[in-house]
């Protein structure tokens, strides 16, 4: 399958600002193969090295007295004369070993012109943040399981999800049954590279559950090797929590959900944690929608959503029977799964997500993001019905000059109110600035 993320490592490779790349992500939304799939493409050779469980390659990082004599050792580790004009350098793994993480700051200074991508475990990366990490020596990009249009393309829709891309709007409605199947699959299946190529594969919900039941047992694994048992325990009941969370009326999180008479202290170090590892989103609520928008946002009040729209379904249970029960799935407890889809697809493609609550608490919008000189707010619909008294009182409130309905409706503009089907949600910057 192909990812939109190899168009932004091509415009990495040809940047003038091109420094060492760190490609962030949660475990298993397919860094690796990223990497390495970009280096089969663009480059006549990649030297990979994984630091797990490699001792002989950590020494050699331990270890050195200049870039050149690195690249020397690097090219008898990798059997393989590493040429910058041709070769791309993959360092997998890398928070297992510290020192490679600061030589970062070395090949920045000393030897640029090395093209140099690297990746591990977020929370291992996040815990490196402070002595020894090369603060502005290095880019950073962040991987995302597979969009919804991205999913389209791994199905054999690529010219469809092309046509979505370039806002052709004869194409969206003339397809809008197909799509919506799609945008079932995708609810259930989700964006997880190895849970997509199965479905591709084989069209088996069975194995997709399997799969998904397989990656959330690896992350439950990963709570008690990374931590004592009682932050284990905690962050075991923040993730198992957010399914219920989301099935509410008011989605907000609340700590005393996870546990009677919690407290935020109680479970700080445990949320740090889900976020840092890339498990959970934060998305906060915001007093006011004014510019700049970080500046009205309430970091104690917000929503927390997982990575994966089809872990979510995992997590609750939600029965494959409801891809083809009519739109039952896009309202499954209480459209938990359509928001949770919405943000996924958002976090593609904006880098701040909030919501709003009005003062007495009666209207909310879903997603609040800041586009330019815009505060745009995002009511989320799971079916097509358009009813939306809580877009009605923001906009009478604040009269903003745009804002963005997302339902199963087809695509349309009013007065500056958009209508902007599901499917195709995360085209939602060009949707709105064209018009």
């Amino acid at each position: 399958m192909r990812r939109d993320a190899l168009n932004e490592l091509i415009n990495w490779k040809n940047g003038n600002r091109r420094k060492p790349l760190v490609l962030q992500g949660a475990r298993q939304v397919g860094k690796t193969w990223l990497m390495r799939e970009f280096g089969r493409l663009e480059y006549n050779k990649t030297a990979y090295v994984s630091f797990d469980g490699n001792v002989a390659l950590r020494e050699v990082f331990s270890n050195y007295t200049d870039v050149k004599e690195l690249i020397t050792k690097i090219e008898i580790s990798v059997q393989m004369k590493i040429n910058p004009k041709d070769t791309l350098i993959i360092f997998d793994e890398i928070q297992e070993c510290p020192e490679a993480i600061t030589a970062l700051k070395y090949f920045n200074e000393q030897a640029p012109e090395y093209h140099i991508i690297v990746a591990g475990s977020l929370l291992g990366l996040a815990h490196h943040r402070g002595t020894g990490f090369p603060v502005g020596k290095v880019n950073f990009m962040t991987l995302y399981p597979l969009s919804f249009l991205e999913f389209l393309e791994a199905n054999g829709e690529g010219l469809l999800k092309e046509a979505l891309e370039a806002g052709d709007v004869s194409v969206a409605a003339a397809f809008s049954s197909k799509l919506t199947d799609y945008l079932k699959y995708y609810y259930y299946v989700g964006g997880m590279p190895e849970v997509v190529q199965a479905f591709v594969d084989n069209r088996d919900f069975q194995e997709v559950r399997e799969i998904q039941e397989e990656i959330i047992s690896s992350y439950n694994s990963d709570f008690s090797k990374h931590t004592d048992s009682n932050t284990a325990e905690r962050i075991r009941m923040v993730w198992e929590s957010i399914s219920s969370q989301l099935a509410k009326e008011n989605k907000k999180f609340v700590y005393n959900a996870v546990k009677t008479g919690a407290r935020a202290k109680d479970f700080e170090i445990a949320l740090a944690w889900l976020r840092d590892s890339g498990l959970v989103y934060k998305v906060t609520k915001i007093e006011k929608p004014a510019l700049p928008i970080k500046a009205y946002e309430n970091i104690d009040i917000f929503k927390l959503f997982v990575l994966d729209v089809g872990l979510l379904g995992a997590l609750s249970g939600l029965s494959s029977k409801a891809i083809i029960e009519g739109n039952r799935v896009f309202t499954e407890f209480k459209g938990a799964l359509t928001e949770q889809y919405v943000l996924q697809q958002l976090k593609t493609v904006v880098k701040s997500l909030h919501y709003w609550t009005s003062r007495s608490n009666v209207a909310e919008i879903d997603f609040v993001v800041q586009q330019e000189d815009f505060v745009v707010p995002i009511e989320v619909k799971a079916t097509t019905n358009l009813k939306s008294k809580s877009l009605q009182q923001y906009r009478k409130d604040y009269s903003p000059e745009k804002s963005v309905r997302t339902s199963l409706a087809g695509y349309e503009v009013n007065n500056g109110l958009y209508n902007i089907p599901l499917y195709w949600i995360n085209c939602l910057e060009r949707l709105i600035a064209e018009e």
